[in-house]
């Protein structure tokens, strides 16, 4: 049996463990009910898990049986004497939700006010519980490791750092060889298509936080105070004519001002008042001078209204950047699967950004995107990633899964080879 028909015979299952997860979505770095959810499907298979001490992540290793004797490279010892280590691919899927009310009317909407899953986090949870099934069904043919990583808190909780730095990545005992993660769109692509894009394919992400500091005063008096309402509204136009003016337009710069507040009352001037924004940059020459050049800007306007300005630069996710060998070869494995056209090349980066950065700056790998968009739906009409509408296809989760297996099979296969013939 091929193991796309291995996996279209787990769709039911994937089904019910993918609309479980979706009624029940948790945020941040604490879902004790989706680990729970991950831990009974891993349960009567053969891996060794482990979770995490500050955050309810899963690891879970799978030793492969099929590898050649004397295939992987010599652990560090004595000359003659040093212990043949096996290979290792990693695959991730990360599992938390968003702060978001649903509105797609699915009859497994979530269950949870104010709770949903917008992201498809719950279909990459559910496609690598498929493949942890089909890898362990096919374990006597995998020429090395696997590490399966179900994590929490990619929605700005930095859930991949987290897991990096318990150990995620050296899991089999050593560093993993390879790594890739999938992600699912609501938008974009038509139902069923893999996106690839070797190099930079997703965004550094970063955020910034302003306070005016100014003097509070009667709203009919403005000259006994010092405005910090005004010199803000200055700020935000400013740091868009600086994008436009000071970055080149080949190398794109998004910055998104989501909070502008001050206030309570309409004739008080208050003491301060508070920016917020998003800052996305494409190459870490145009991040590193983000840095520098904002606060610069913005102390410059506080001073030239005689107020103080707090600024407040927080670096998030770094770059997302594929390695152009690991992305060929999902390449490969998706047309073997699936065939060509099913397969999409981008030829410019998403401004999304992802801390599966963080893994992919550490080893090389690839991500790989797979629109759920519903069949028949209009794919560029459809509501994107983080809408209350956004809705994803069943459909996909059997390929999922088969490609998540059949990319570790095949690299685990190729690295074996390449070290018995090395």
């Amino acid at each position: 049996m091929t193991i796309t028909a291995a996996a279209r015979e787990l769709q039911p299952q994937l089904i019910r463990f993918r609309h479980a997860m979706h009624q029940e979505p948790e945020i941040g770095l604490n879902l004790p009910r989706t680990q729970e959810k991950v831990l009974q499907a891993l349960d009567s298979l053969p891996y060794e898990i482990t979770v995490g001490k500050d955050t309810t992540s899963v690891t879970a290793v799978l030793r492969g049986t099929g590898g050649t004797a004397g295939s992987g490279d010599e652990a560090p010892g004595e000359a003659g004497h040093g212990r043949r280590v096996t290979p290792s691919v990693l695959l991730r899927a990360d599992m938390d939700g968003l702060p978001v009310q649903e509105k797609t009317g699915v009859d497994y909407t979530s269950r949870l006010d104010g709770a949903m899953h917008a992201c498809g986090h719950d279909l990459h949870t559910a496609m690598l519980t498929g493949a942890a099934a089909l890898l362990a069904e096919n374990r006597h043919k995998l020429a090395g490791d696997v590490v399966l990583m179900f994590q929490p808190g990619e929605e700005g909780f930095d859930g991949a750092g987290y897991m990096i730095r318990e150990g995620v990545l050296d899991a089999p005992g050593r560093r993993v060889d390879a790594a890739y993660g999938m992600h699912v769109f609501s938008s974009l692509e038509p139902h069923g298509t893999f996106a690839t894009k070797p190099g930079v394919m997703l965004s550094a992400s970063d955020g910034l936080v302003v306070t005016v500091l100014g003097a509070g005063g009667h709203g009919s008096a403005p000259h006994a105070a010092k405005d910090p309402v005004t010199a803000a509204a200055e700020m935000v136009t400013a740091l868009q004519v600086m994008i436009t003016r000071q970055f080149n337009m080949f190398d794109p710069v998004v910055l998104s001002v989501g909070v502008l507040h001050a206030g309570t009352k309409r004739n008080v001037i208050p003491e301060t008042a508070r920016i917020e924004a998003t800052i996305r940059t494409f190459s870490e020459a145009s991040r590193e001078r983000l840095m520098d050049s904002i606060p610069r800007l913005l102390k410059g306007i506080a001073s030239a209204h005689g107020l103080e300005v707090d600024v407040d630069y927080q670096q998030e996710y770094p770059l997302t950047i594929t390695d152009e060998d690991e992305t060929h070869t999902a390449e490969n494995v998706i047309t073997e699967l699936f065939g060509e056209s099913r397969l999409s090349r981008w030829a410019t980066p998403l401004s999304g950004s992802e801390d599966f950065s963080r893994v992919l700056a550490e080893v090389p790998g690839t991500f790989i995107g797979l629109s759920a968009v519903p069949r028949g739906a209009d794919h560029a009409a459809s509501p994107f990633n983080h809408s209350p509408y956004a809705t994803f296809d069943d459909g996909v989760l059997a390929d999922g899964a088969a490609l998540y297996a059949e990319l570790a099979m095949q690299r685990l296969a190729a690295l074996s080879h390449s070290r018995t013939n090395s």
